[in-house]
């Protein structure tokens, strides 16, 4: 998939945005957000569900890999006026992580995109503070459809396996729950797909 290409008609899906609204809801019942905290979207795109968060939070870096994606995201932070949210050009597969440690990571249909998950899961564990929270939203495992052929991601995750990740790379208490059921057009007509809500905690 090309997201630069995508970027400047993203937030223009009303899925998205529904999409967005509930994870950010799940987010805040589940993680006692504080003003005071310094987050970390990784492979933010717009920006969408930070900016459905920046209200709970303090510092705010957006991370991703799309120039396109990210000049959009700009355009939207001057045009809000939010000083408190700050772009980043990063890919953790391939850059030095930042110098910087984070009281929050989270991400929202980023995973399944991501080869080496075990190993990504292991730099978030690096650049989150002791007692710091990861929050991942992606899809439920599913049968190829989703993206349909060519894909070289994840078809989505079985729970239980990335809750064993979770753990070896170093996170506690990992929690799961359904947090919103999305309608795709698919090859075999409007699909459901379950997403997920992983929380977890570093000791």
């Amino acid at each position: 998939m090309n997201f630069d290409d995508k970027a400047k008609t993203w937030d223009s899906d009303p899925v998205k945005e529904e999409r967005t609204l509930a994870v950010a809801i799940a987010l805040r019942q589940r993680v006692p957000l504080a003003h005071d905290w310094h987050a970390l979207e990784y492979g933010c795109g717009t920006g969408q569900l930070s900016f459905a968060l920046q209200a709970d939070l303090g510092r705010v870096t957006l991370a991703d890999s799309s120039p396109g994606m990210l000049a959009v995201l700009q355009e939207k932070i001057i045009a809000a006026g939010l000083s408190h949210l700050h772009p980043l050009a990063l890919d953790l597969m391939t850059d030095p992580p930042p110098a910087e440690r984070y009281d929050l990571i989270y991400t929202l249909m980023t995973l399944h995109h991501v080869t080496d998950t075990h190993r990504l899961l292991k730099v978030f564990h690096g650049l989150l503070r002791p007692g710091g929270w990861l929050g991942i939203a992606d899809l439920d495992q599913e049968d190829g459809s989703f993206h349909g052929p060519g894909f070289t991601g994840h078809m989505g995750f079985d729970r239980d396996a990335l809750r064993s990740q979770l753990a070896e790379a170093g996170f506690a208490r990992a929690d799961f729950s359904t947090c919103f059921l999305m309608k795709k057009a698919t090859d075999q007509g409007v699909r459901e797909y379950p997403l997920f809500l992983a929380v977890a905690t570093r000791p």
